[in-house]
């Protein structure tokens, strides 16, 4: 109805993965909610941005919140389950998971879910956020957030927000650059990817992809030299023949004049239709060198050009000036140690490596990685409420990537896991501070923290544990003591708990010799079964007490073991072990 003013205990506006977790958490926890989302589909990056092939908090021990909650729905729609490419462990059509995030909106009776509208005015009384005007329609609320892609609620609200680089004098961050430079002039912020998804026609001949505006094959050139089609292809293989690209070599990465998507609506449309022109004109390169076998993908995203996201993938946005503000040094690892060290204000946890993406431009930044499982993950680390609240303004949240921290730290806090535990931790503040009648800023943080750790429906990982999934009887007394105890906290990340064997699950049996090519890299020649006799896979593990069994297995020594085999990777996944 025009001119119609909604009354809720709690507005999020935007649906991306951030805003549609802090929806459905408020919501769970009793609050009058309402959600307003530009575009048809909820989950942002996850859904509609087209990353279905996400980074990120892949350990099992890090799979909590609505994001292990997510994996699990995924598990038991898609058929086949999510091995299917090689640069993550999940991966996933997207249509699926838009199922996911309106199924638990439908759920839930309080929560109430307006598409199709962006915000055009916040209102405030001083230094106090109270509602926010739509086009048709005003929502006044006691507590909002902001969920949008690029932190349009900062801008609209005159909220301090920070965009584009820190100097080194800042705050000391050791790959910050000294001096802005030609680098940081022309990608002020890390570049967008506009995904589209591809499919393998087999026999028959796809549909041929015309070029956009301004095609320019140099641009491609060379952009899977070193893996072969195969593999580049298999990068972002989902299900059913199709492939997600999202490639930053010589890819569909773009960052020209990327500062027009905060100057203006017409400037952002104009840089949102050139990137998108610039995957087009990407997926024809592949097309044209690969052959017709691979087209354009039929009836992924629900508008017109169905291969296509509904929007760009926003690595950063408008950056809040918040109580606190996540620098380079609090994602990296401590001394001699696997971990960063924890916030006591902690609320979810990270554990991506340290990724920026400028095209064309090679950033060296500090290494937060390490080898675990036989393969690279990244350093953990965690995020503290007080980032999520602006320095001065009251009523207000944010709950996407536009927390308050350092460009260079925003390598590793934007990732969607990360983000989606960011947003299940502001939707749980928001509803609690409507229970108490308070401020975001005077919410006791243990308070949050307990709810978290003991929500009903899906408890939420504060401190990074790599040895203490979950479900395990002393994960609770684990997270709070560390929170208690911050001095405490183990430099190698594994409490004093010996960690728990999992049934297994949807695995298969393989034999045959166990190879320790170096630390943590192993290798595995299949004797049994006689469909993969002879071959020789990576093994891989997500699971704690794999990993301490596969780093004290003897060399060329026979094995059995239980595991998901992922072709894309050429690694078996493994879920169980047992010696030959």
């Amino acid at each position: 109805m025009v001119n119609q003013t909604y009354t809720a205990d709690v507005l999020v506006v935007g649906g991306g993965t951030g805003g549609s977790a802090a929806a459905i958490q408020a919501a769970r926890r009793g609050a009058k909610t309402i959600l307003v989302s530009e575009f048809p589909w909820l989950g942002g990056m996850l859904t509609s941005a087209g990353v279905s092939v996400p980074d990120g908090n892949e350990l099992e021990a890090f799979q909590t919140g609505l994001w292990g909650a997510f994996l699990q729905e995924l598990r038991q729609r898609q058929a086949g389950g999510l091995d299917n490419s090689w640069v993550s462990f999940f991966s996933y059509d997207p249509r699926i998971g838009a199922e996911v995030f309106a199924d638990w909106v439908q759920e839930l009776p309080n929560l109430h879910w307006i598409s199709g509208q962006v915000p055009t005015e916040v209102f405030r009384q001083g230094d106090l956020i109270t509602g926010v005007r739509f086009a048709d329609f005003a929502v006044t609320a006691k507590i909002i957030l902001d969920g949008t892609e690029l932190g349009d609620l900062l801008a609209l609200a005159e909220i301090p927000y920070r965009w584009g680089w820190e100097l080194q004098s800042e705050w000391g961050e050791p790959s910050a650059p000294a001096t802005f430079n030609s680098l940081t002039q022309r990608y002020p912020v890390q570049a967008p990817t506009y995904v589209v998804i591809m499919e393998d026609f087999g026999e028959a001949i796809a549909p041929e992809i015309p070029a956009a505006p301004n095609y320019n094959p140099s641009q491609f050139t060379g952009a899977w030299d070193g893996y072969g089609a195969e593999t580049f292809l298999n990068y972002g293989r989902l299900p059913r023949g199709l492939f997600m690209i999202n490639w930053p070599i010589c890819g569909n990465d773009y960052g020209e004049g990327v500062g027009r998507l905060i100057e203006s609506d017409v400037s952002r449309g104009e840089f949102i239709q050139e990137s998108r022109w610039h995957s087009q004109n990407f997926a024809h390169f592949i097309q044209k060198q690969l052959g017709r076998r691979y087209g354009l993908a039929e009836k992924v995203f629900p508008h017109t050009s169905t291969a296509f996201a509904l929007h760009p993938y926003y690595r950063e946005s408008r950056r809040l000036v918040g109580l606190t503000t996540v620098r380079e040094q609090d994602i990296l690892p401590i001394a001699r140690g696997r971990v960063a060290s924890i916030f006591n204000d902690a609320i979810a946890v990270g554990n991506y490596a340290n990724d920026h993406h400028y095209p064309g431009v090679q950033f060296p930044l500090q290494p937060k990685s390490i080898r675990w499982g036989g393969r690279w993950t990244g350093t953990p680390f965690t995020i503290p409420y007080s980032c999520l609240i602006p320095a001065t303004i009251d009523g207000f949240l944010v709950c996407e990537k536009n927390i308050s921290v350092s460009h260079i730290a925003n390598g590793a806090t934007r990732l969607q896991p990360v983000v989606m535990g960011i947003g299940q931790a502001a939707g749980m503040a928001a509803a609690i501070c409507v229970e108490l009648n308070c401020q975001p800023r005077d919410l006791p943080v243990r308070t949050l923290q307990t709810a978290l750790l003991e929500d009903n429906r899906s408890k939420a990982l504060i401190i990074p544990l790599f040895n203490l999934p979950s479900n395990h009887s002393d994960w609770r007394h684990w997270q709070l003591y560390y929170l208690d105890n911050p001095q405490a906290y183990p430099v190698n990340g594994d409490c004093p708990c010996p960690s728990r064997k999992a049934l297994i699950q949807e695995s298969n049996c393989f034999t045959g010799i166990f190879y320790r090519l170096e630390q943590q890299e192993y290798r595995f020649t299949v004797t049994a079964p006689a469909t993969y006799q002879g071959q020789s896979w990576q093994l891989v593990t997500l699971r704690s007490h794999i990993d301490e069994q596969l780093r004290a297995y003897p060399h060329e020594q026979l094995v059995t073991l239980w595991g998901r085999y992922n072709h894309s990777g050429n690694w078996l996944l493994v879920e169980h072990l047992n010696g030959g």
